[in-house]
């Protein structure tokens, strides 16, 4: 299949790209950008006039219910749903029923992943035995498999021996943890602590919950990596997943200041919301981590403007409509959002002047140096458009506003906290392979 897409604006925050231009692909690679070979003829032509083309987007954060929650979700409906939101590449958690603790789980899941020739999937492994925290999982075994890293999703260690010894372990090999900041006793709470959590009655979490947390992980890394010296590859990589305050930002920031090898994501959740929108008990907002009030929202949204934060992700959770129909306490946390990536990262960017560039990179560019070298051969294509890459492509109208309709959605998950709200950009065309996966009406023979 040859592929061009005509008189799109072509953005990639890698090369520094942002013109009008055309993209040739031929044998799933980008053949030319602007320039289009003189023998180029092509198969099917895409009109992107007024839309912007993109590198696919790259999600950090995306639960796909296979294996043990198919109920909730399954690999067909959550794949379909990535590449209707034009997520291309995504991280899928390790907290599947059975973990993903054990080298044939990840080569199942890969599998089943690869036949449907959707979204690149790359799985994190769990950092211990079954999430339980207590002995190490087999990480060299996972990592031949395919994992990018090990994380405990949404189950600290409660045993900080063992949390330096996973640092430890990693270090050896180059290995990254991928863990979200939360102190295991205070974080038991289902919703932030603060003036609303006590009119409501509802238990709460508080922040000092992420900085203690964040405080322990940076102290364990420091004792790993030492002082490096500028330009050293370090030998491990701490990703922080999901911060959720202005503390935590703040800690983050520091961090990075002082040269530790850590990088930080945080969810749109988190970035669109605070506590005010739960209402009477919502259950749509049962999150984890809870939605903030309004000072930490607007402190992790400065933080992803400014480069604190890295990237942006949906942490899609599907959850059956049974898990959601119960007291706010008692229902089960999570929501639809990988459909719902783009258009509301645009609407951040409206709302708060955002440059264009930096709201695709931390989509695209900025969670792909967080997962590195462990893209192997696609390291120099995924979260880029650059010619003689792979044509991962995400074709966006940014004109076209449209509603929230559960019903419309792909994901076999329905619950979302922004139904019923109109938002900017609609995802056109997305290319996985230079493969069309998802067309439109404006393609032309």
């Amino acid at each position: 299949m040859k592929l061009l897409i005509r008189q799109g604006r072509v953005i990639d925050p890698t090369s520094g790209t942002d013109r009008v231009a055309d993209v040739a692909i031929a044998a799933g690679r980008i053949i030319g950008i602007g320039a289009v070979p003189a023998d180029f003829v092509p198969n099917r032509v895409l009109d992107a006039t007024g839309c912007w083309v993109l590198p696919g987007l790259v999600d950090l954060c995306v639960r796909l219910g296979e294996p043990g929650q198919e109920h909730a979700g399954m690999l067909e409906s959550e794949t379909a749903a990535a590449v209707a939101g034009g997520v291309t590449s995504l991280v899928c958690p390790p907290d599947t029923d059975p973990v993903l603790d054990e080298p044939g789980l990840v080569d199942m899941l890969k599998a089943r992943a690869e036949k449907l020739h959707r979204a690149r999937l790359f799985p994190l492994g769990a950092l211990t035995r079954g999430l339980q925290g207590e002995v190490l999982a087999e990480m060299v075994q996972l990592t031949e498999r395919g994992c990018v890293g090990f994380g405990q999703a949404d189950r600290p260690i409660v045993n900080t021996q063992v949390l330096q010894r996973a640092f430890q372990y990693a270090a050896t090999f180059g290995y990254s943890v991928w863990l979200r900041p939360e102190e295991p006793w205070l974080s038991k709470g289902v919703m932030a602590s603060g003036p609303l959590a006590t009119r409501l009655g509802l238990s709460g979490v508080p922040a000092a919950s992420e900085v203690i947390a964040l405080h322990t992980l940076f102290e364990l890394l420091r004792g790993v990596v030492g002082r490096l010296a500028p330009g050293t590859e370090p030998p491990v990589r701490l990703h922080l997943c999901r911060l959720s305050t202005a503390a935590g930002v703040a800690l983050v920031r520091q961090a990075k200041a002082e040269g530790l090898p850590v990088t930080a994501d945080v969810s749109v959740h988190q970035v669109m919301l605070t506590d005010t929108d739960i209402g009477y008990y919502d259950t749509r907002l049962r999150l984890q981590p809870p939605v903030r009030q309004q000072r930490d929202r607007d402190a992790l949204r400065q933080g992803l403007a400014d480069g604190t934060i890295d990237a942006l992700v949906s942490d899609h959770t599907p959850v059956s409509a049974d898990a959601k129909a119960l007291p706010f306490a008692e229902a089960e946390p999570g929501a639809t959002a990988v459909e719902l990536l783009a258009a509301l990262a645009l609407k951040w960017a409206q709302q708060d002047g955002v440059p264009i560039a930096r709201v695709v990179e931390v989509l695209t560019a900025g969670p792909a140096r967080v997962l590195g070298a462990r893209l192997g051969t696609l390291q120099a294509s995924v979260g880029r458009l650059a010619v003689g890459g792979v044509a991962d492509v995400c074709v966006l109208d940014p004109a076209h506003e449209w509603r929230v309709e559960p019903a419309r959605l792909r994901s076999q998950g329905r619950h979302t906290p922004f139904e019923g709200h109109a938002l900017p950009g609609r995802v056109r065309a997305t290319l996985v392979g230079g493969h069309l996966v998802v067309p439109e009406i404006f393609i032309t023979l």
